[in-house]
């Protein structure tokens, strides 16, 4: 039996950086025979050694036995158009908060080059190295409390060789002056407790203070929302991604004009707003 047929025959829940079995299978064999992520179709005839069959039934009994994601297996997934170095210390990446970055945040911001970009819960820094690379005339802050999570960040900065973006371990938005921030990139820990409690056995692999954020999904949202005010600019404008969160947000706040954005790689709970929509009036509590 191949290895995709081996994975789509289990009980496995793919999406962690990988979409399908045949994405997943594409990455076990690659990485079993120690061959770059990039490399195409020419090895189709290339023959498979015994040592490479063996480390693929390895990588089978972690992803299938253990429930292990693939990208902690092989050690890296894509996101947008680069590869970013994976392991427990950050969620695998796949925010769709990459395809606002792919279009230049167009049409909702609209002064310009940004001067200052910032992904704040930034986990391994796979949004705020896109977005860097995308424009390499601005500045970006990757932010994020977990020292843990921050060092695979600075790993992924420096062999991704990106000079335009810096790494910095704050609470939030703490360390960020006011009114300074064009493009804020929220990907805060968002499940409910209820979703914790049903999440597949994948997502237990990965940092559970990356995922677990209260009953309602907005612990640390409710503080995100006043602290964006306050650093956004005058037509700076926040990216949030929230997920199953979105109605608990929405009924927390009837006056926040939230826009959610269907966007064309798929996604749910990705919303923006710009400074002006977050008033003193839009941000008081139901």
């Amino acid at each position: 039996m191949s290895t995709e047929n081996t994975l789509a025959e289990a009980d496995l829940c793919f999406g962690h950086g990988y979409a399908d079995a045949h994405d997943e299978a594409v990455a076990l064999v690659l990485a079993a025979a120690e061959l770059d992520p990039f490399t195409g179709a020419e090895i189709l005839d290339r023959p498979v050694t015994p040592a490479i069959c063996d480390q693929v039934e390895e990588f089978l009994r972690r992803r299938i036995r253990e429930r292990v994601p693939t990208a902690y297996i092989v050690g890296y997934a894509a996101l947008g158009n680069l590869f970013f170095r994976c392991d427990p210390r950050a969620l695998v990446p796949r925010s769709p908060l990459h395809a606002i970055i792919e279009q230049g945040y167009q049409p909702w911001y609209s002064m310009g080059t940004p001067g200052l970009i910032v992904d704040v819960c930034c986990g391994g820094g796979s949004l705020g190295l896109l977005a860097a690379v995308a424009c390499s005339s601005s500045a970006v802050l990757l932010l994020d409390m977990d020292s843990a999570a921050l060092s695979l960040a600075e790993e992924n900065r420096q062999g991704l060789d990106i000079a335009n973006a810096m790494c910095l371990q704050t609470d939030l938005l703490d360390a960020v002056n006011s009114a300074s921030v064009d493009v804020l990139l929220a990907n805060p820990p968002y499940v409910d407790g209820a979703d914790m409690e049903a999440l597949p056995p994948e997502y237990l692999h990965e940092p559970r203070m990356a995922l677990e954020a209260g009953p309602d999904g907005l612990d640390l949202v409710h503080r995100l929302l006043r602290e964006a005010e306050r650093v956004l600019s005058p037509g700076g404008v926040l990216f949030l991604e929230v997920g199953n969160s979105a109605p608990a947000l929405e009924a927390s706040y009837p006056n926040l004009p939230i826009t959610w954005l269907d966007l064309p790689l798929g996604g749910h709970g990705v919303g923006v707003l710009s400074r002006n929509d977050l008033c003193e009036q839009a941000l008081r509590r139901h």
